[in-house]
Formats: structure tokens, C-alpha cells, sequence
């Protein structure tokens, strides 16, 4: 299940990331060479940034290439390493589940409830803001799994 998940987030990773560029491009080629820049590359260049960063940081997390930060001296971790790991994989879910879920659903079911709309493109907002729900729930899920996988290496 995790490799199918790995394989859609990193295909949907490089799809936004591959319309980004392009729409860079086309902005670049437009301004420059053709000397009437386009209006819609603005919005969906940062649309594709805000889904690259939410995605990308889904996907760091279960690559376990999220950044980590040394509070706690190395020497007193490796006596408890899998208390810490614990304890930064519940916090992550924590995180994840309350802002990105919860606070995700509610920004995108306001978003819809107003009718806000972007600027160029006329999309909702929503459909733009449903990338928080969704990798809060992918970062959740890598949470939970990494931390079974951790217990069950540590139980054989």
C-alpha cells in the first residue's frame, strides 16, 4: 500500500512541479519574446507552488527526509531512540491531524461556503486549499506507519 502511495504522491510531485515550469516559461516567453505577457500564468504558477510545497512536504515525510532538529545531545537519544522517534512521529500526526486536517476542511468548506473565487482563473478557492486536508492526511498516514514499522522492527 505505502509503494502504490509513494508512487501516485511522487508522480503528482513532479506533475505540479512540470506545470509550474511551464507556466514560468510561458510567462518569460510571453513578457520578453512576444511582448504581451499572459495573465493566467501568475496564478496558476503560484497555485502549483502552494500544491508543490504541500506535496512535497507529504512526500519528504515518508521518505523520512523531513528536517529534523537537534535539541537533545546525540549521546542521550541513542539511549532511547525509540522513545524520541515516538514522540516525533505522534507529534507530527498531532500537527498534521489538528492545522492541515481539521483546519484544512474548515478553510476549504469556508472557502466554498463564500464563494471566493481566484482573480484570473475563476476557480473556487477551495479546490486550490483542498491540497491541506490532503497532505495533512498523507503526512498522518507516514506518521503512523513509520512509527508500526519502528515498533515492529524493535518487537523481532
Amino acid at each position: 500500500m505505502r509503494a502504490k502511495i509513494d508512487n501516485i504522491l511522487e508522480r503528482s510531485v513532479l506533475f505540479v512541479l512540470t506545470l509550474m515550469l511551464l507556466s514560468v516559461i510561458w510567462q518569460v516567453f510571453s513578457r520578453f519574446i512576444l511582448r504581451n505577457p499572459s495573465t493566467i500564468t501568475d496564478e496558476i504558477s503560484s497555485f502549483s507552488l502552494i500544491w508543490l510545497g504541500l506535496l512535497g512536504a507529504a512526500y519528504a515525510t515518508g521518505k523520512h527526509l523531513h528536517l529534523a532538529i537537534d535539541l537533545i545531545p546525540e549521546k542521550v537519544i541513542a539511549k532511547k531512540q525509540n522513545l524520541y522517534d515516538g514522540i516525533v512521529y505522534i507529534s507530527t500526526f498531532v500537527f498534521a491531524f489538528t492545522v492541515m486536517v481539521i483546519g484544512g476542511i474548515r478553510l476549504c468548506q469556508l472557502s466554498f461556503q463564500f464563494g471566493q473565487t481566484s482573480a484570473t482563473l475563476e476557480i473556487p478557492l477551495g479546490f486550490i486549499y483542498l491540497v491541506v486536508p490532503l497532505a495533512g492526511l498523507l503526512i498522518c498516514y507516514y506518521s503512523l506507519d513509520t512509527l508500526l514499522d519502528k515498533r515492529k522492527l524493535n518487537k523481532s
